[in-house]
C-alpha cells in the first residue's frame, strides 16, 4: 500500500461527512491534521480528491474513484473488528473435542446441547477416539478437551470429574431363566452364559478384564463387539450376559426389560470427565468447561 492507512481513513471519513471539521471530529484529530492528510494525498496521488462547496467539500470524480473502494476496503475492516469481538466474547470459535462412541451418546451429547444452546455458533469438530488416544492428542495440542473415563489420575491432564461410573453385567429376565431351567438354580454365570465384552482395544474391556483375573473368574463362552450399543442391544435379544456400564442403561434396570448380575465383590467405581490442558486458552474451551460446572 503506498499511502498510509492514515490517509486514507481522513479521506474517508471526509468523504463521508461532505465536511472536513465533521471528520476532524469523529477521529479525534484537529482540522488542519486532516487537511494535512488529504493534501498528501492529492499530491502524491498528482489529483484533486475534493472541491470545496459552500457546506464543505464534496468528492471530484477522481476522488469518487477512490472513495468506493476505500468504502468496501472499510467495510471490510469494521466486519474483521466484529468477528474478532464475537470471538472474544465466545460467540464464534472452535472447540476440537475427543470422544468414544459410547461417551458421545451417553455422556458428552447431553453437556452439548447446554453448550450449543447458549453459543450455537461455535464451530465443533469430534474426533471418535478412546480415552488413551484422546489424552495423547491432547497433551500434542491436537484437541481442546477429551470426554474420558479415568480408574485414575493421570498426571499429563487436567481432569474435571462430572460423574461416577460403575461397571455391571446385565442380562434379560428370560436369558436368566433359561440358564436356569437348563443348568439349574444354582448356574455358574460366568461358566455358563455367554459373556458379551467389548474389544480387547477398548480402556472398558481392560479395566474389566482385570477385574475378573483379580478375582479369579475365567469366562468359558465369549462374545467380542466393537461397541457398548452393541453389547447392551445383544442382551436385550437374550444373546447373554452383557458387561456394561450402570449409567447407561439405568432406564432398563428401572423397567425390568435388564437385571443385574450379582456380583461377590463389586466391580470398583469409574469416574467420567472432560480433561484438558491447563495451558489451552482458547475461549471457546473455557466456555465450555464453564458449562459443565
Amino acid at each position: 500500500m503506498e499511502q498510509s492507512l492514515t490517509s486514507y481513513k481522513a479521506f474517508y471519513e471526509t468523504a463521508r461527512e461532505g465536511n472536513i471539521s465533521k471528520a476532524a471530529a469523529n477521529l479525534g484529530v484537529t482540522q488542519p491534521a486532516v487537511s494535512r492528510a488529504i493534501t498528501k494525498l492529492e499530491q502524491n496521488f498528482g489529483t484533486k480528491l475534493f472541491s470545496r462547496t459552500q457546506r464543505g467539500v464534496s468528492l471530484t470524480p477522481e476522488g469518487d474513484v477512490l472513495y468506493e473502494h476505500l468504502q468496501q476496503a472499510f467495510y471490510d475492516i469494521e466486519r474483521g473488528e466484529e468477528e474478532l469481538k464475537r470471538l472474544r466474547d465466545y460467540e464464534y470459535g472452535h472447540l476440537k473435542i475427543g470422544s468414544s462412541s459410547t461417551l458421545c451418546k451417553f455422556f458428552l451429547m447431553s453437556y452439548l446441547k447446554d453448550f450449543f444452546d447458549a453459543y450455537p455458533y461455535v464451530k465443533l469438530t469430534i474426533e471418535n477416539a478412546s480415552t488413551f488416544a484422546t489424552i495423547n492428542r491432547i497433551v500434542n495440542h491436537k484437541l481442546d478437551v477429551g470426554a474420558v473415563m479415568l480408574s485414575k489420575k493421570n498426571p499429563d491432564v487436567i481432569f474435571e470429574k462430572v460423574m461416577d461410573i460403575e461397571d455391571i453385567f446385565v442380562c434379560t429376565p428370560l436369558y436368566m431363566k433359561r440358564l436356569k431351567e437348563v443348568y439349574g438354580e444354582d448356574v455358574d454365570i460366568f461358566e455358563k452364559a455367554n459373556i458379551i465384552l467389548l474389544d480387547r482395544e477398548h480402556m472398558t474391556r481392560k479395566y474389566i478384564d482385570e477385574y475378573l483375573r483379580t478375582e479369579g473368574i475365567n469366562p468359558k463362552r465369549l462374545l467380542e463387539f466393537p461397541t457398548m450399543d452393541l453389547v447392551i442391544d445383544m442382551a436385550k435379544i437374550n444373546m447373554g450376559v452383557s458387561s456394561v456400564i450402570r449409567e447407561f442403561v439405568s432406564m432398563e434396570l428401572k423397567e425390568g426389560t435388564l437385571i443385574e448380575i450379582p456380583l461377590k465383590r463389586r466391580i470398583p467405581k469409574r469416574q467420567a470427565g472432560f480433561a484438558y490442558l491447563e495451558s489451552n486458552h482458547n475461549p471457546s474451551l473455557l466456555k465450555f468447561l464453564n458449562s459443565i460446572r
